[in-house]
């Protein structure tokens, strides 16, 4: 069974961004409600992109291209820029890495990375809630034993998602946490593992160190499929993409969960980190509630976000 992963809600995905369109990304939108294409527009719209936490970077090559559409004639209206620069967005949120499937035939093992406070334990239940809506028999292990508080969300969270939680004391070997539940896996049919990780920054050799442990057991006691993912606060702004490199280097990343994009009106952060870590964004948060999760799809995350003001 390979993951669908453009299953998702659009009407999740437009609630979810409605604080972000509601901030700087209205102030986009309202540019295009002019009569005329004059020449103003280009420093309001470089305003509002960088307001949006679009990074210069992003916000440059869009402008560029738009320019260059502008100038050959293939741009003559508000609207033919509006519909240039939704595909212009829609492009800098495809990744090279999006092709590959999350979920294969077999025994999946995904390691959910990410520091503490940034919805992780909460994005691992959701996950499993939402695979298992869809059919599959999902395992989570606690492997972030360096906080009983830890240990203990998961395991209520996995009591309301029904979900089997194989955790062990604080303190314990993650590497021998993620061994039992991958053997428990196994004896009860189950194919994905979902494992919690600790997530302190400012260990970063003993988390590297830690992370490849856990994968060697993996290794050693068998796994069709092995991913990463990165649980990422949309709320850290720019600092999000340092916290990516960060995992990337210790961990290996397949991908991002987005988390209180709901609460942020600078999400347009989304785009640099998919641009600079060339990382797809797998999921995004979108509420608070076991369902409030979705699978990414950028064509509704960009339409939601430049929707006119009064069709809000």
């Amino acid at each position: 069974m390979v993951f669908n992963r453009w299953f998702g809600s659009d009407k999740a995905i437009d609630k979810g961004v409605e604080k972000t369109r509601q901030g700087f990304f209205s102030k986009v939108a309202e540019l295009f409600t002019r009569e005329t294409l004059d020449e103003e527009i280009w420093d309001d719209l470089e305003e509002a992109l960088l307001g949006a936490d679009v990074g210069v970077q992003t916000t440059d090559e869009i402008l560029d291209t738009l320019r260059r559409q502008v100038d050959s004639g293939s741009i003559r209206t508000n609207s033919e820029l509006k519909q240039a620069l939704q595909q212009a967005l829609v492009d800098r949120l495809s990744s090279e890495a999006e092709s590959q499937p999350l979920l294969v035939d077999g025994l999946n093992v995904v390691l959910i990375v990410g520091v503490n406070g940034v919805g992780k334990t909460t994005s691992i239940v959701k996950l499993a809630n939402l695979w298992t809506q869809e059919g599959h028999k999902v395992l989570l292990a606690g492997g972030d034993t360096f906080r009983a508080a830890a240990i203990e969300q998961l395991k209520i969270w996995g009591d309301r998602a029904d979900v089997m939680v194989v955790a062990h004391q604080p303190g314990a070997d993650p590497g021998a946490v993620v061994f039992d539940a991958i053997t428990a896996a196994k004896a009860r049919g189950a194919n994905i593992v979902l494992v919690d990780t600790a997530g302190r920054l400012h260990t970063k050799t003993n988390l590297m160190e830690e992370l490849r442990k856990i994968r060697r057991v993996i290794d050693r006691h068998g796994a069709e499929r092995i991913s990463s993912i990165l649980v990422l606060d949309a709320t850290t702004g720019q600092n999000g993409i340092s916290q990516a490199k960060n995992f990337r280097d210790a961990a290996g990343l397949d991908g991002i969960i987005l988390t209180k994009l709901d609460g942020t009106a600078r999400g347009g952060v989304i785009f640099p980190i998919v641009r600079e870590l060339n990382l797809p964004i797998l999921f995004i948060g979108t509420g608070e509630t076991l369902e409030d999760i979705s699978v990414f799809k950028p064509d509704a995350f960009v339409s939601a976000l430049l929707k006119e003001p009064n069709r809000v």
